[in-house]
């Protein structure tokens, strides 16, 4: 019999998609082009998965579904700290992969992929910075963000979003994505 190992992590998430402001996935709508395409990324300020301690550590996946997230068939590339030590790395990998029981996206995004690459080991930079934040994922994946500016006055936008059912957040702040890159496409 096995048993399940408790985990938690506690952090900050930014997220980039192809898609229009707030993420349609998110509110069971379909995405922008037809297909969906997605860099996200964690820190982990506090976290453990059993007696290993996941503080201080970073992961990413960047993704892509050839059409709606929850139609499924897509293909993801897990990127991990390269600081994390081997037991880090193997607890943040069934974390994200939903066989880490537990709450949290995870479980339903590993349904919806068809195909997960080999994680990469790269250096993160994580640089919050309100409406202005970004993140890299050594040379192949990265986001930066921008304020929503009012398409008259030109003036930034302070948005948040409260989704009380929402599988990635609850409560969020919306801005523009200035940039989304990954090697995956």
């Amino acid at each position: 019999m096995t048993t399940e190992v408790k985990w938690s992590i506690d952090g900050d998430y930014f997220q980039a998609c192809s898609c229009d402001y707030g993420c349609p996935c998110e509110f069971e709508a379909p995405p922008t082009s037809g297909f969906c395409e997605d860099v996200s990324v964690w820190r982990i300020n506090q976290g453990s998965y059993g007696d290993v301690s996941l503080d201080g550590i970073c992961f990413g996946v960047a993704a892509r579904w050839p059409q709606a997230l929850h139609l499924g068939n897509g293909t993801a590339v897990p990127y991990l700290d390269e600081r994390a030590t081997d037991d880090q790395r193997n607890a943040i990998l069934q974390i994200l992969t939903g066989q880490a029981k537990g709450v949290g996206p995870f479980e339903i995004i590993i349904t919806t992929l068809s195909n997960v690459l080999e994680p990469q080991f790269v250096p993160f930079e994580f640089n919050e910075n309100g409406k202005n934040s970004s993140a890299k994922m050594g040379d192949t994946a990265s986001l930066a963000f921008e304020p929503i500016k009012n398409p008259v006055t030109g003036e930034p936008e302070g948005i948040r979003v409260i989704h009380e059912s929402g599988f990635f957040f609850k409560e969020a702040e919306v801005v523009s994505a200035k940039e989304m890159k990954s090697s995956l496409w």
